[in-house]
């Protein structure tokens, strides 16, 4: 544990960019690396997907040497097809057994794995063949699914889940499979890769934690102003988006209203409609005024005391919808109007709500909002802030964390900015790998008259040559300015003193944004303060933290009611495109291939007029290369192709002529459109047998010169060149 380690670590809060993707499967899985990558720009990541060697997850997990167990910037992805255990076993009396002993194994592998690794691990037991064992396969994927649910670190990639989001009509390619043990369709290889570069963004989506909502023709059909409150109406679209925004406040996303327009007709618009499934107790806070967004979101931000980069605006108003994304950057901009038409099946593809679990603190985020926007508003009644902060019966439980509530300590670790002295950001399995390895983790709870706070602070530390060494020391900015940092160090100290230590030791790593942090530290005691090349460290001696007390009037931590100044410049994901533009696989195909760019010289001159036959392995050609022209004699690894694909490309030919043809006519010396037509064809003629084939050679020899010289004509008629197809 080094707290002055470099902080590029992952995930990082709003911005997570794994440097590596690491790919381990029963199966040949190489087919994943496109739509990796595709997402992987797509999101801004620059990281490299990488796979493991083929059918070695278990010695990819258990070898601390292996691509997987050195991957430690990135995410590790593990996918199993049961069936694959007993493939080269020759007993099928013991299939079954075989198949559980391996899931039970598995399980214990990857529990072990994402705890000694420390990065998360995305789990999926893949679709098994119409031949596999069903009853077998089905016990396996429960005992992986029920063993590996709760697992710090490990995250379940469900094939429900999958078909749900990005149907397909075929998902197994026996011809592939038995080719080259590749047993999944293109398109299934692609709506994979895309639900784990979802789960991946999903990982470290923590930035966004406020939606904002326009009311006129947004949240219901109408103008409230012009219409009158029973005069507008919810239809099934927007009913559904309704119900998907209260699904979002319950795991913890936090509900604005931001309208122009007269407050009154807003208020009593709700209460005219009791069968709205959003009503105003569901909203934290609102701005409803004549002024425009771009100003209302910073005053909002202000209010919540929080970036306006964890901000979603949702609104119908294309010209509201650009003057906020040209004042406020930072600000997550979805036009309505284009989500609506795509409704509902839209909502399920709005990435930024995308959210891999939810803890106890999530379901009670609006809450504890409301109950601080009470406390801000008895704050400005009362005569002073000794005043107030008396009123407050303010207590601070501080307690070693208890299993149940390491996911928010991680949450917690990953999420905080502002008063977060070191920002190092901590997955479950790291958290739990800690404390095995002697330091102590401690949380935060702090409650009031006005009701908790809930768990607002995370205190890791070990014992380093006769100190206190902080590794972490953060609080939500919620419990700022009320003299919870200053009981928290004071805490400190005690526990230094009871431990016979001399002093408290707490690193600071300067960010753009934990300004808050080093002013507490500085007022606490800048004369403890050394610098180091990342920041500074402060050590307290014990005796002086345990009796650092909180005086009100002295200068308070500053708080961030703005996004930092890089914010802007920060890849800017366009979650639009992929709600509407990219959420069905034959979209992220087309787009893949929009993408790809030839390697190859330009496209030879046509020549002679394409056969039938070159036409159609030309078209799958082309649908396979995402290449709309080339030549008759061109080679397909020239045009981008590659031995994963030309498999695929046998089992398409498979599939369109009833022929079967093998890999060494994809590295004979011309594999080409004119070579593999020419492949097709001696096929084609040795399945007719010696007798059909004389019968044939007899027919076209007793045609008439007229006779052929007409089907050549309708031949060239039904063929032509690259180019026309």
């Amino acid at each position: 544990m080094d707290p002055e380690r470099n902080q590029r670590g992952w995930p990082m809060p709003g911005f997570a960019e794994p440097e590596c993707i690491a790919v381990s499967a029963t199966f040949t899985a190489e087919p994943l690396s496109e739509p990796l990558a595709f997402w992987a720009t797509e999101l801004g990541w620059r990281c490299e997907v990488r796979f493991a060697p083929y059918n070695q997850v278990f010695q990819q997990l258990l070898d601390p040497d292996s691509l997987l167990s050195q991957n430690r910037s990135g995410v590790n992805i593990v996918l199993a097809r049961p069936e694959d255990w007993i493939r080269f076993q020759d007993a099928a009396a013991d299939a079954e057994e075989s198949i559980l002993q391996n899931a039970r194994q598995l399980v214990s592998i990857l529990r072990a794995a994402s705890k000694a690794t420390g990065i998360p691990i995305l789990a999926a037991v893949c679709p098994p063949s119409p031949a596999a064992p069903a009853g077998a396969v089905r016990m396996a994927e429960e005992l992986l699914r029920g063993g590996l649910c709760g697992a710090p670190g490990v995250y379940w990639v469900g094939v429900d889940e999958l078909l749900g989001l990005y149907p397909l009509a075929e998902i197994h390619d026996p011809h592939a499979d038995r080719l080259g043990h590749i047993p999944y369709t293109r398109a299934f290889f692609t709506a994979l890769g895309t639900l784990c570069a979802r789960k991946i963004h999903a990982l470290g989506n923590a930035r966004f934690k406020v939606a904002v909502l326009d009311c006129d023709n947004t949240l219901w059909q109408g103008v409230c102003g012009e219409d009158g409150p029973e005069g507008v109406a919810l239809d099934s679209r927007r009913r559904a988006f309704h119900e998907f925004m209260l699904a979002q406040r319950e795991a913890g996303m936090l509900l604005c209203i931001a309208s122009r327009n007269n407050e009154a007709d807003v208020l009593d618009t709700f209460r005219a409609h009791p069968e709205f499934p959003l009503q105003l107790d569901h909203f934290v806070h609102w701005s409803i005024n004549w002024r425009d967004k771009a100003e209302n979101l910073p005053l909002l931000a202000a209010e919540l005391e929080l970036g306006l980069d964890s901000f979603v605006l949702i609104d119908d108003s294309a010209e509201e919808c650009a003057a906020v994304q040209a004042a406020c950057p930072e600000v997550c901009v979805l036009p309505f109007g284009e989500l609506h038409d795509a409704l509902p099946y839209s909502l399920s593809h709005l990435w930024p709500f995308d959210r891999l679990q939810t803890t106890a603190e999530d379901k009670q985020r609006s809450l504890y909002y409301q109950q601080q926007l009470q406390r801000a508003q008895s704050e400005r009644q009362a005569g002073s802030l000794e005043e107030f902060l008396a009123s407050l019966n303010l207590e601070v439980r501080i307690s070693r964390a208890a299993p149940g509530v390491i996911p928010r300590v991680s949450q917690l670790t990953l999420r905080t900015n502002q008063f977060n002295c070191t920002t190092l950001r901590r997955t479950e399995s790291e958290i739990l790998a800690l404390t095995e390895r002697g330091a102590e983790c401690w949380t935060v709870d702090v409650s009031d008259r006005f009701g908790s706070y809930g768990l607002t602070g995370v205190i890791i530390f070990e014992i380093r040559g006769g100190a206190l060494w902080v590794d972490t020391f953060l609080l939500s900015c919620r419990v700022l300015g009320r003299g919870v940092e200053h009981r928290v160090l004071a805490w400190l100290g005690e526990m230094a003193r009871q431990r016979g230590l001399a002093s408290v030791a707490i690193p600071f790593v300067q960010t753009p944004r934990n300004l808050p942090a080093l002013l507490f530290l500085e007022s606490a005691g800048l004369e403890f303060k050394r610098s180091t090349a990342g920041g500074a460290i402060f050590e307290f001696p014990a005796e002086f933290a345990s009796s650092v007390e909180y005086h009100p009037g002295e200068k308070a931590p500053a708080r961030e009611t703005a996004a930092p100044p890089c914010a802007a410049a920060r890849h800017r994901t366009d979650y639009l495109r992929i709600a509407t533009k990219l959420c069905s696989v034959d979209a992220i195909l087309d787009a893949i291939g929009q993408r790809r760019r030839l390697a190859s010289a330009p496209a030879e001159q046509p020549g002679r007029p394409w056969t039938v036959v070159e036409q159609q392995v030309g078209a799958i050609w082309s649908e396979l290369l995402n290449v709309p022209e080339f030549g008759l004699n061109q080679s397909f690894f020239d045009l981008g192709g590659h031995s994963l694909l030309a498999v695929e490309l046998l089992s398409r030919i498979r599939q369109a002529f009833q022929v079967e043809l093998s890999l060494e006519v994809v590295y004979g010396s011309a594999f080409t459109v004119a070579g593999l037509a020419k492949a097709i064809e001696a096929e084609q003629i040795r399945q007719l047998g010696a007798g059909e084939y004389e019968a044939l050679l007899e027919e076209i020899e007793a045609l008439s010169d007229d006779e052929v010289r007409a089907l050549l004509e309708r031949e060239e008629a039904e063929g032509g060149t690259p180019g026309s197809r």
